[in-house]
């Protein structure tokens, strides 16, 4: 009897599973939402946190601005150690 079923079960597996895991999955996505919680602060773009924190800065002291000129040389940057001076 149990290798009937067995083959039965093999040849059918995947109309035997879809319903199964689709059981599962609507049980698992109502225990989330009763258990987690959905509600996400809003909070301001990084940009603009940096840009009203760089402003602020800014208007401390409005003559601490850098110029817009490179300080270094581009080649510098990523020396390795055997060709550092």
């Amino acid at each position: 009897m149990w290798p009937i079923i067995m083959q039965f079960l093999r040849s059918n597996a995947p109309y035997i599973t879809l319903p199964i895991a689709a059981v599962v999955g609507v049980i698992g996505y109502n225990l989330e939402s009763l258990l987690s919680d959905k509600y996400t602060p809003y909070s301001k773009p990084i940009q603009d946190q940096r840009d009203e924190r760089l402003e602020e800065e800014l208007l401390k002291d409005p003559t601490n601005v850098k110029k817009l000129k490179y300080q270094e040389n581009v080649l510098g940057k990523n020396v390795s150690p055997s060709l550092q001076d």
